[in-house]
C-alpha cells in the first residue's frame, strides 16, 4: 500500500483566486489575468498548455496596470 491519496492528481493547478472580474478593454479576468475562452477551456486543456498559459500570466499583469479613473478618465487621456 502507497502513502498516496487517491485523489491526488498530477495536474497543473488553476490561477483562479476568486475575484472574476474582466477588465473592458484588455478582455481579461482582474484576479486570475487568464482570458474568457482560458477560463471556459481550462478544464480540457492538456498540461502542456496550461503550462504554456501559466508561464504567461505574469506578463499580463502589465495590461491592468493603467488607472482608468480620476482626472486622466473625465478628460480622454485614458
Amino acid at each position: 500500500m502507497t502513502d498516496e491519496s487517491p485523489w491526488a492528481r498530477n495536474e497543473v493547478e488553476s490561477p483562479c483566486v476568486k475575484i472574476c472580474v474582466v477588465h473592458p478593454q484588455a478582455r481579461i479576468c482582474t484576479g486570475c489575468l487568464r482570458s474568457i475562452d482560458e477560463i471556459t477551456r481550462w478544464t480540457k486543456m492538456a498540461p502542456d498548455e496550461r503550462r504554456a498559459i501559466m508561464e504567461a500570466l505574469p506578463d499580463r499583469a502589465t495590461l491592468l496596470r493603467k488607472r482608468r479613473g480620476g482626472r486622466a478618465a473625465r478628460v480622454g487621456e485614458v
